[in-house]
C-alpha cells in the first residue's frame, strides 16, 4: 500500500530529472556568462578562495590553533576556516537563489509543467558541484601539508547532504512566500550576513560566553559546521543530537511548505 502511494510521486520526480539537470547546468553557466574564462571560473574561483585564506590567514597573518603538531599548527585556523566558509558560502548562495527563484523564472513556471517542489533541487545541485570541487582542492592542499587524513571523511557527503536538505526546505518556504511578500527577497539579503556572524565561522567558538553557546544550539548552521571540522580536523563523531535537530526542523520546514504549495498552488502560478 505504502509502495503504491509513493510509486506515483517517485515517478514524477524522475520525469523532472532531465530538466532539473538541464536547469542545474544553466545555473553553472549563467554564473560565469560573457567572462572571458567561461566554465573555467568554477574551477578557479574555489581554488583562489583557498589560496587566498591559506595564505592570508596563514602566512601574513600567522593565525593558527595550536595541538597539530609543529609543522601542521600554521595552517590550522585556515583549514578551521575554510571548512566553515566552504558549508556557508555553499549555504547562502542557495538560500539566496532559492528565494528568489520562482518569481525569476515565473516564464517558465507559466509555459511549461515543472514541478514546483522539484525546481530548487537545480540549484542545490549546481551547488553541490561547486561544494565537491572546493573540497577536491581543500583535500589537495591537506595532502600536500601532510594534514592526516582519516575514515571519518566519508561522513562528510553525509552532513552536507544534510546542509542541502535543511537549505532545501527552507528556501522552498521562503520562494513560495516570496510570490506574495516582496520583502522577503530582501529580509534575506539583509539577514544572511547577520546569520554568518553570529555563527561560529571566522571566529573560534572558544571566545563565546556559556550563555551565548547554549543559545548557539538552536543554530542549525553552526551544527553542521561544526561537524564538517569535528570529521575534518578533529577526526571524530560530532554531536548526533544537533545533526537530528537540524533534520527535525528541515523536516518541519519542509512540511509547512509542502502545506503551503497544496493550499496556494493555483493562485500562486497565476500571480506569477
Amino acid at each position: 500500500m505504502m509502495y503504491s502511494r509513493l510509486s506515483p510521486r517517485l515517478a514524477g520526480w524522475r520525469a523532472q530529472l532531465p530538466l532539473i539537470w538541464l536547469l542545474a547546468r544553466q545555473e553553472l553557466i549563467d554564473r560565469h556568462k560573457g567572462s572571458v574564462l567561461g566554465k573555467a571560473w568554477t574551477l578557479v574561483s574555489p581554488l583562489v578562495n583557498i589560496l587566498v585564506f591559506v595564505l592570508v590567514f596563514s602566512k601574513i597573518m600567522g593565525a593558527k590553533l595550536e595541538g597539530f603538531g609543529a609543522e601542521i599548527d600554521q595552517y590550522t585556523y585556515s583549514i578551521y576556516l575554510i571548512c566553515g566558509i566552504l558549508a556557508w558560502t555553499a549555504f547562502a548562495r542557495s538560500l539566496g537563489t532559492v528565494t528568489n527563484l520562482y518569481t525569476e523564472q515565473a516564464h517558465l513556471i507559466t509555459k511549461v509543467k515543472v514541478s514546483l517542489k522539484a525546481l530548487p533541487v537545480s540549484v542545490l545541485l549546481a551547488e553541490a558541484i561547486i561544494y565537491a570541487i572546493s573540497m577536491v582542492f581543500f583535500a589537495v592542499f591537506l595532502l600536500v601539508i601532510g594534514f592526516p587524513f582519516s575514515t571519518w571523511w566519508l561522513a562528510v557527503p553525509l552532513v552536507f547532504g544534510l546542509q542541502l536538505a535543511f537549505t532545501y526546505a527552507l528556501g522552498f518556504l521562503l520562494a513560495l512566500l516570496a510570490v506574495y511578500l516582496k520583502d522577503i527577497k530582501e529580509a534575506v539579503t539583509v539577514l544572511l550576513p547577520v546569520w554568518f556572524w553570529t555563527t561560529p565561522i571566522v571566529y573560534v567558538d572558544d571566545i563565546l560566553p556559556t550563555w551565548v553557546m547554549s543559545w548557539m544550539q538552536f543554530n542549525p548552521l553552526f551544527q553542521l559546521v561544526d561537524a564538517y571540522r569535528e570529521l575534518i580536523m578533529y577526526q571524530r563523531l560530532p554531536d548526533l543530537g544537533g545533526l537530528v535537530a537540524v533534520t527535525l526542523a528541515a523536516a518541519l520546514l519542509f512540511g509547512i511548505a509542502a502545506w503551503l504549495l497544496k493550499r496556494t498552488e493555483r493562485d500562486l502560478r497565476d500571480c506569477l
